[in-house]
């Protein structure tokens, strides 16, 4: 689909790079996120959070932590380069 997560690769601060499939491509901040839910206590460990990956074209976690499309869309801060 338009709004699928073909890129992704997480930045120090908790934050993740994403390209979606529609050219957007931008920075997402996961920290305002580690407090609101218990669903999310993991992240809080940097190597956990590092193991982000691309299921069914949405941002995942090993133990099925996931982001909605809507929400890293609407959230994330456009950019126009990838980030080394």
């Amino acid at each position: 689909m338009y709004w699928d997560v073909k890129y992704v690769k997480p930045l120090p601060n908790y934050q993740i790079y994403v390209e979606i499939e529609d050219g957007r491509k931008g920075i997402f901040d996961m920290t305002p996120y580690l407090e609101k839910s218990v669903f999310f206590n993991e992240l809080k460990d940097i190597n956990y959070f590092n193991q982000v990956s691309i299921l069914f074209g949405a941002i995942t976690w090993p133990n099925e932590q996931d982001i909605a499309p809507e929400t890293l869309i609407t959230n994330m801060i456009l950019t126009h380069e990838r980030p080394a």
